[in-house]
């Protein structure tokens, strides 16, 4: 019985052969695809057509933007009052003073943001750099460069600033946070 399958096995081959030509030959005879070949003898007899060229390639002019140690566009101006005085060697900030939270902010991230009055005392609102809103009045401290609250008024704040004159002594700079009117 192996025999006779592998005999049969061996005929296999032969068989689809011999199938797959008779198929081929059968398809090729007639005339049934005539109008299929007139329509792509059609086609060819036609003549051929132009393709346009691809436009030139533009080259890309890099910019170079080289303002970045500039104020950003998108920053408030800074308002300093200038006042020429000299070095006062009484002028010195307080290591020693325990620094304030609001003093771990720039002065440009700090907005005054409102005011109010609590047991007669007038406090300003002012929101630090990560949104959270604090409570300040006279005599607090604000900014890195030891900015004390001198003065408040419902629309702003003044500060005196102490900072380095470059020369190993310190000036008194007045500072103002003005009342932000976007919130």
């Amino acid at each position: 019985m192996v025999t006779t399958l592998v005999k049969g096995l061996a005929r296999l081959p032969v068989l689809l052969a011999s199938c797959g030509l008779l198929a081929l030959v059968g398809c090729s005879f007639g005339d049934s695809h005539a109008d299929l070949r007139a329509y792509i003898n059609e086609v060819k007899a036609k003549p051929q057509g132009t393709i346009e060229p691809l436009p030139p390639l533009r080259t890309y002019d890099a910019y170079v933007y080289n303002v970045t140690a500039m104020r950003s566009p998108f920053d408030a101006p800074v308002e300093v009052k200038e006042i020429v005085q000299s070095t006062d060697p009484k002028v010195k900030p307080d290591f020693g003073r325990e620094k304030e939270y609001l003093e771990t902010f720039a002065l440009d991230s700090l907005t005054m943001v409102g005011t109010l009055q609590k047991e007669g005392r007038f406090w300003a609102l002012v929101k630090d750099g990560v949104g959270g809103i604090n409570r300040v009045t006279v005599g607090n401290y604000m900014g890195k460069d030891h900015g004390k609250i001198v003065s408040a008024s419902p629309t702003q704040l003044d500060l005196i600033e102490i900072v380095s004159d470059g020369l190993g002594g310190w000036l008194q700079r007045p500072r103002t946070l003005k009342l932000s009117e976007k919130e």
